[in-house]
């Protein structure tokens, strides 16, 4: 599952699994729009009217102001909500 932090020109922070990529958009399934709260951050669905047997959005590139990655807690919880398989954050034992 590629999923990765978007910022729309719009100014939502959009997290989301990329599904295809190419030279004029982007292609994103389940995005989740990050909402600032007073100790942490909430996620409210983004889209949430979106057929569900075609959940796929395609966003054209010049709306996309960057792409990064996600913090990993956010990206597990996400996987939780929309992969099924969890996979435990890899830490080190010293």
């Amino acid at each position: 599952m590629n999923v990765k932090l978007l910022r729309i020109s719009t100014g939502e922070e959009l997290v989301a699994e990329i599904v295809e990529e190419n030279d004029e958009s982007i292609t994103v399934r389940n995005g989740l729009v990050c909402v600032p709260q007073q100790q942490s951050v909430g996620f409210i669905p983004w889209a949430s009217v979106v057929d569900k047997m075609e959940p796929e959005i395609t966003i054209g590139r010049q709306f996309i102001v960057y792409i990064a990655a996600v913090d990993p807690t956010v990206k597990n919880k996400y996987s939780e909500m929309f992969g099924g398989i969890t996979t435990p954050e890899k830490k080190l034992i010293l």
